[in-house]
């Protein structure tokens, strides 16, 4: 079990860690430090990137470790395979329906975002790093999908402290290395046509990692050989189909009445639509 809780854990922390990219933090990120802010700043793109590549993946790091306690915590409880398997099944089942928005499910979740006054009081390498480490440490700031706490239940269950804090460290540094996207743009124009490309990407990607989540229900079912296990699953994703089908019925049914007086579409460079 722990094998196949590892790799889940490590699927998902991949899964998290691309999602966050599009909550707000992670878009402002990719906002604040690229190299045409820096470099109207008179700072260094390279540097700053770096220190903020550095900083999450310590925030990661600080997350794993106690991704870790928790997993020394479930070995020293010596829960049988079946129970942590079930508790997994359950986790993974929980999160694919609130990222999918079935039944009314939805994880509570923060929305605190970085201070963005850091950007003129302190020095570059200092609202690098710092921002790295609250983007990287996963709990810190704006949590836009429930993977980053199904991420959290997996590495606990593995009861191997070293695997968790691998999955942990593994997130941040995905995390942080989300800031590099921007690398070669160097005009504002072409910033604006990337985040404009990025935010229509983002749709697709929450498909994805709803997807990831119910293949870990899958996997951990297919490994506990309990045909009740595998029912449950198949019941679930059966209603969960059946519901968003409902939903887009009706969403399709309401934009048919309320196409008069639209607003226009969100441009993704972070300014809300016009509603005057």
């Amino acid at each position: 079990m722990t094998f196949c809780l590892s790799i889940t854990a490590i699927s998902v922390a991949i899964a998290a860690a691309a999602r966050s990219t599009w909550s707000p933090c992670g878009l402002s990120m990719l906002s604040s430090i690229t190299p045409v802010s820096e470099s109207a700043k008179g700072n260094s793109y390279r540097s700053t990137a770096t220190w903020f590549v550095l900083g999450s993946t310590l925030g990661g790091a600080t997350l794993g470790t106690a991704m870790a306690a928790l997993a020394a915590g479930t070995h020293r409880l010596a829960l049988p395979p079946t129970g942590i398997g079930l508790l997994a099944l359950g986790a993974a089942l929980i999160a694919a329906g609130s990222d999918a928005g079935v039944f009314g499910i939805s994880v509570p979740i923060h929305r605190r975002q970085v201070n963005e006054r850091w950007l003129d009081r302190y020095r570059p390498w200092v609202y690098g790093a710092g921002f790295g480490w609250q983007i990287g440490a996963g709990l810190t700031t704006y949590i836009t999908t429930a993977a980053v706490f199904l991420m959290l239940v997996l590495g606990a269950l593995t009861a191997d402290p070293a695997v968790a804090l691998g999955v942990g460290t593994a997130f941040g540094a995905l995390r942080g290395l989300a800031v590099l996207l921007t690398r070669h743009l160097t005009t504002p124009t072409e910033l604006r046509a990337f985040h404009r490309r990025f935010h229509q990407v983002g749709p697709t990607v929450g498909r994805l990692v709803v997807a990831v989540e119910a293949g870990t229900a899958v996997v951990v079912a297919a490994y506990l050989r309990s045909p009740m296990a595998l029912a449950v699953v198949g019941m679930a994703l059966g209603l969960s189909a059946a519901s968003l089908l409902s939903a887009r019925r009706t969403g399709r049914a309401r934009s048919r009445v309320g196409t008069v007086g639209a607003t226009a579409p969100f441009d993704g460079v972070g300014r809300p639509p016009r509603t005057d």
